[in-house]
């Protein structure tokens, strides 16, 4: 099979069944331990809803950001193949991403470097943000790892998980919490 060069393109109110579906599967159950980013061990329940997924589409500056791959022998309509949620940070000064879906089976073939830096080249380039940030769930090393390896550094900055909110999942243990990661994006004399 012959596919075509990832396009990037923001998410419809079309689009948002598939990246439900998506997120789910590279998050949570069987379906998820195909690829390294599962929270299976971790989380049971919904990693997202559809009202979730509407809300961020609404917002000012923020956009759900689908990566889609064509196979060049057919007419069939392209394949999601990652997506992540791109906003304005609470304090309004840097980028937030989150929501990073990769479809399991592809993870590690370089979809989500290519997502993530489309969305760094966004938040940079488009909205003329100077940094990147997000939140990690912190016993997550390998993922924080990947992350590292892109320039992001931990930042010490600590938010508790949302324990007894199960529209961010059901935990399967009690010391889950979220660490700030941070990617400067521009120079800081620009």
């Amino acid at each position: 099979m012959s596919t075509t060069p990832l396009r990037f393109r923001p998410a419809t109110d079309a689009d948002l069944d598939t990246l439900l579906a998506l997120v789910q599967s590279a998050y949570r159950g069987q379906t998820s331990r195909a690829g390294w980013t599962t929270e299976a061990d971790l989380l049971d329940g919904q990693r997202t809803d559809l009202a979730d997924l509407r809300e961020c589409l609404a917002r000012e500056r923020s956009v759900l950001l689908m990566a889609e791959q064509a196979d060049a022998n057919s007419h069939a309509a392209p394949t999601v193949m990652a997506c992540a949620h791109i906003s304005i940070d609470a304090d309004g000064e840097s980028g937030h991403f989150g929501m990073f879906a990769v479809r399991p089976e592809t993870q590690g073939g370089g979809v989500g470097k290519a997502l993530l830096a489309e969305a760094e080249r966004m938040v940079s380039d488009d909205w003329n943000l100077p940094a990147m940030r997000m939140s990690v769930i912190d016993v997550r090393a390998e993922l924080i790892e990947f992350y590292e390896r892109r320039g992001y550094r931990r930042t010490g900055i600590y938010k508790p998980f949302p324990y007894g909110d199960e529209r961010f999942g059901i935990p399967r243990r009690d010391d889950l919490r979220f660490e700030i990661l941070e990617k400067p994006l521009k120079d800081a004399s620009q």
